[in-house]
């Protein structure tokens, strides 16, 4: 088969059995193939990995995740187990799912630091979660944070307010408070994870 008509074959429409022919070139190595397929599923990933996760940000992360985890292992797809999309999609939802556990899991230890000392100033808390990281982490960490996250964080999670009585306290509307919150999150994990890989 020349290139050219090589070319005409990997021109497939979601969902056609072309997909699978893309993913074996890609399993040898085949970047067009791998940049053919990566047009076709990426919009349907980031649907199914929006779906579990809801927040954009986190979800296009995924999305390249799964990708590139399927450009790494597209060798170990078996055409006689199921369809191409099938295998890509159980990837991508296995990633999502993993996501939202790890989310949920951070949010909880935070939750529960938080919950822990809602009477005890700031460096007290600091001196709790010294703990299990260093203090000048943590204190790194929420300086990270933009002025309304670390202020939306420090009223909810140290000083033990409610979402509501947050958005009273910052003169901001709950919607807005809420996003703070997970943003904030967020960043928070992501920072703390990378002390602790450091």
């Amino acid at each position: 088969m020349t290139e050219q008509s090589a070319s005409r074959h990997l021109s497939v429409v979601p969902g056609s059995p072309g997909e699978t022919d893309l993913l074996s070139a890609v399993a040898r190595g085949d970047e067009r193939a791998f940049a053919k397929l990566y047009d076709l599923v990426a919009p349907r990933v980031y649907g199914l990995v929006r779906r579990v996760l809801r927040d954009p940000g986190q979800s296009e992360e995924v999305v390249q995740e799964v990708l590139v985890e399927v450009w790494r292992t597209a060798a170990r797809f078996d055409p006689a187990r199921g369809s191409a999309t099938s295998w890509v999609f159980t990837i991508a939802h296995r990633r999502a799912v993993d996501r939202a556990r790890s989310e949920q899991a951070s949010a909880n230890r935070l939750l529960r630091t938080g919950s822990a000392s809602i009477d005890t100033p700031y460096d007290a808390v600091a001196d709790e979660v010294a703990g299990r990281l260093e203090r000048q982490q943590v204190r790194h960490c929420l300086d990270g944070l933009t002025e309304l996250q670390r202020q939306a964080v420090t009223l909810a999670y140290y000083q033990g307010n409610s979402y509501p009585q947050v958005a009273e306290l910052v003169g901001a509307s709950l919607t807005t408070v809420k996003a703070r919150m997970r943003d904030g999150l967020s960043r928070l994990r992501d920072c703390l994870g990378a002390g602790v890989r450091a």
